[in-house]
């Protein structure tokens, strides 16, 4: 065992390298995971690349956000629980602040003309994003008819019953029929083995925070000043279940819900939002803060409403995410031996393309043929898919662009 002052030490620069991530940490999950491996395996071995890579493929297998699955796993293995809390919050209250403080000025200005003009050739970038991040995942999961018929089936289910509940029906459906189609039929003492030690406590306490804050959200007038907090706050812990895939999948989740179905915060508000998030270090989920923020603001809270919905936003959609990955890497090397949990994932991955389709349809409709906004969105696509440019790069300029003309 280490002693205390070079544990101490060694914990001292995980938490330096862990901030130095947070500031640099562009382009998503896949540059994340890059990053990650400078960070944590090459510059420090805090942990291996094998470890790390494990890690990874635990969090592609959770709902939640996988980056920030993976790097409080690492924290856990350095430090256990008390370490992986503190990497939580250095993680995520940057970029959640910042989006919070863009939710509020948004709310502010959204009525002056400036303020629109800056932001108006975000929202086709924000669209070529979100195409370009529906090609890209689509290209690596759509492999199989099975694929392709559950990506279909979930973009026709979501534009036609336009409701909450079917993403969780459609992505337990796909995983199930993926995982009935394509696993072995071996391994039920290897399954018996690892269920037996999952504490049957802990996924009372995990279901049962999504049972109570839809319970007290559905038991308070909706006049009350607690109504629309309880409410986002069980309708950000759900969405945190849901979304399988990262960032990409937050969105048409997020978009159904809130701008289609609830009508928190108006369309451009939305991909306004989104847009700004690309452009940022830090998690994508950090973008809920800037959705409770603005949502409490269109129901008439204050400033500190505000806050406290950023707040909501960002602690809700990780919550799910943070308890499954600190409850399951203590026994992940035995989860990661059960084929049908891995099978499962190609079927979630599918439907999570679909609901991307989904939502880029669902985001353009809006825009009608305004054909400069359309060029912006194609030349933001094919920029993202035949070069080296970043999306933060894009988005800085056309927010220059807006600023200047």
């Amino acid at each position: 065992m280490q002693n205390k002052p070079i544990a101490a030490k060694r914990q001292w620069l995980f938490i330096r390298n862990v901030i130095f991530f947070t500031f640099t940490s562009f382009g998503g999950a896949q540059a994340h995971l890059a990053l990650l491996l400078k960070y944590f395996v090459q510059s420090a071995k805090f942990i291996s690349e094998e470890e790390l890579l494990e890690l990874n493929a635990l969090a592609q297998v959770l709902p939640g956000p996988a980056s920030t699955q993976t790097l409080v796993g690492i924290a856990w293995k350095v430090g256990r629980l008390k370490l992986a809390i503190l990497t939580f919050l250095i993680w995520i209250l940057p970029t959640a602040a910042i989006m919070t403080f863009a939710a509020i000025s948004y709310a502010l200005l959204d009525q002056k003309q400036k303020f629109n003009a800056i932001l108006e050739y975000i929202q086709p970038i924000a669209l070529g994003i979100v195409a370009y991040g529906a090609w890209k995942l689509g290209k690596k999961v759509l492999s199989s008819q099975v694929s392709i018929f559950l990506a279909i089936a979930s973009v026709i289910a979501t534009l036609v019953l336009r409701n909450a509940y079917v993403f969780p029906l459609s992505i337990l459906i796909g995983g199930m029929i993926s995982s009935a189609i394509e696993t072995p039929k071996e391994e039920t003492e290897l399954r018996v083995k690892l269920f037996s030690n999952i504490n049957p406590k802990k996924l009372i306490y995990f279901l049962g925070a999504l049972l109570l804050f839809a319970l007290v959200g559905a038991i308070i007038n909706r006049t009350s000043p607690f109504s629309l907090p309880i409410r986002l706050l069980e309708n950000f812990y759900r969405n945190g279940i849901l979304v399988f895939g990262g960032g990409q999948v937050l969105v048409p989740l997020m978009f159904t819900e809130f701008v289609e179905m609830k009508h928190y915060l108006p369309s451009s508000g939305f991909l306004s939002g989104f847009a700004l998030q690309q452009a940022l270090p830090g998690p994508t989920f950090s973008f809920t803060s800037y959705l409770g923020a603005l949502s409490m603001k269109n129901f008439g809270y204050g400033m500190w409403g505000q806050i406290l919905g950023g707040l909501i936003g960002v602690i809700g959609i990780n919550l799910p995410g943070l308890i499954l990955v600190l409850f399951i890497v203590p026994f992940w090397d035995d989860l990661k031996k059960i084929s049908r949990i891995r099978h499962s994932l190609s079927g979630i991955n599918a439907v999570s393309v679909g609901f991307i389709i989904a939502a880029f349809v669902l985001l353009l409709i809006p825009m009608g043929l305004n054909w400069l906004f359309l060029g912006i969105m194609l030349a933001t696509f094919l920029l993202l898919n035949f070069t080296k440019i970043s999306p933060p790069l894009i988005v800085l300029a056309g927010i220059l662009v807006g600023y200047l003309f």
